[in-house]
């Protein structure tokens, strides 16, 4: 199953947090996570904003899941893909 979830570019950090804990529950529950950030009006000309948000989620919760798409522009969505780490194969 795969869950997703929406972030925008100038996100508080305490939402940010709330948004993060989303994701480990989805990724611990075995869910893929897809991770959106939609950008509005002026916010389209800094994809680095989006890409930077994307990095320190995706390092954020590098125990839970890893990376399986990485982050890309399409139109006015920049999406990334996480997917659970399967426990035992170590």
């Amino acid at each position: 199953m795969v869950k997703e979830q929406k972030f925008r570019p100038k996100i508080d950090d305490h939402d940010y947090e709330t948004k993060k804990n989303n994701v480990v529950r989805f990724l611990e529950k075995g869910s893929k996570v897809k991770v959106t950030i939609m950008f509005r009006g002026r916010e389209q000309s800094r994809p680095e904003l989006g890409f930077r948000l994307l990095e320190r989620l995706a390092q954020d919760v590098e125990e839970y899941g890893q990376v399986e798409t990485r982050a890309k522009q399409d139109g006015r969505n920049m999406t990334m893909v996480l997917g659970p780490i399967r426990k035992g194969k170590k």
